[in-house]
């Protein structure tokens, strides 16, 4: 049989991935018999002979010439073990590139993330792990727009609850939950009277976060199952959660915040919780990133240590304050 048809037989046998008994013919091949190869793979000698006699049927061709103590291979069985050596580098080279960008951690990551939960929750771990893996490049972006990952290029977004379906082609995963406090400052509870009921809300002044051209309305859990939303009304409105706290901390109204960022205002008097037997709805944190057939270490890595530590971070002691 000529190479080229030898190599069409080949291109035929890799398109339909029939790889069945290459490793069994390689080891004939190297162990110079079916007996020997029979041991080495643990198997019997007539499942060794059984599965080169299927490769050679599919094939059309010899691999062997048999004698009773030796098989040596025929010219086309030559040219057949040549090309799976070589095939099979390939695939282990192939594996080791993919193990080796899978377990070391490096390459660049452009991560987007709001502003405040990012600058004081998620960039310190992420800074963690830069120093931990010297190879792994940040580029860290804040923004409490919502961007298109897949135009703008970004690897990785940490959002703040999700507002509509995502598509298709971006994969999502819950990494933590934001507690929320309803507060106001004694001063401001002193000049404009005690909140005990959802009714009194009503007729105290709001400070109000607004996210994606409306305002974010301030949502209660009756029993922790059911969910109602208070519309209040507000005289000042805010794109910034710090510098609503700010607000509230000079008495200019009902602020609602994460709790990570008063914690310390709380635990010094600053700022009042209200309504705490009616708890504020919590805010679940997502990590968003495009769809990928392989996901390389450093975004693994870094999915799976937010969703091991965030948590404890956004509803523990890690606030603003010092």
């Amino acid at each position: 049989m000529k190479l080229k048809n030898i190599s069409n037989v080949l291109m035929i046998v890799h398109m339909r991935d029939d790889f069945e008994g290459i490793s069994v013919f390689l080891e004939v091949v190297e162990a110079g018999g079916f007996a020997k190869a029979a041991e080495r793979l643990s198997l019997s000698r007539s499942a060794v002979a059984k599965t080169i006699g299927r490769i050679e049927e599919r094939l059309g061709i010899k691999l062997f010439q048999r004698t009773t103590r030796r098989h040596n291979l025929t010219e086309e069985g030559h040219i057949y073990y040549e090309r799976c050596v070589r095939a099979l580098e390939e695939v282990r080279a192939g594996q080791s590139v993919l193990e080796f960008g899978r377990f070391n951690v490096r390459g660049k990551l452009k991560i987007i993330m709001p502003t405040l939960l990012g600058r004081y929750c998620v960039e310190p771990f992420l800074l963690d792990l830069a120093s931990e893996y010297e190879e792994l490049e940040l580029d860290l972006r804040f923004s409490d727009l919502e961007q298109n990952l897949v135009a703008e290029r970004f690897d990785l977004a940490v959002r703040n609850g999700l507002d509509r379906e995502l598509p298709s082609y971006l994969n999502v995963r819950k990494i933590a939950i934001q507690n929320k406090v309803l507060c106001a400052s004694p001063s401001y509870l002193a000049r404009c009277g005690p909140i005990y009921t959802l009714e009194d809300i009503r007729h105290h002044d709001a400070l109000v976060y607004w996210k994606n051209e409306q305002p974010c309305l301030w949502n209660f859990c009756d029993t922790g199952v059911t969910e109602f939303k208070l519309p209040p009304k507000w005289r000042l409105q805010f794109d910034n959660q710090e510098a609503m706290a700010d607000a509230a901390l000079r008495g200019m109204g009902v602020a609602c915040l994460p709790r990570w960022l008063i914690h310390n205002h709380l635990k010094e008097g600053r700022l009042v919780p209200l309504l705490e037997k009616l708890p504020l709805a919590s805010q679940d944190i997502y990590a968003i990133w495009p769809e990928t057939k392989f996901m390389s270490a450093r975004l693994s890595l870094t999915i799976d240590m937010l969703s091991d530590h965030l948590g404890k971070t956004v509803n523990f002691d890690r606030s603003l304050a010092s």
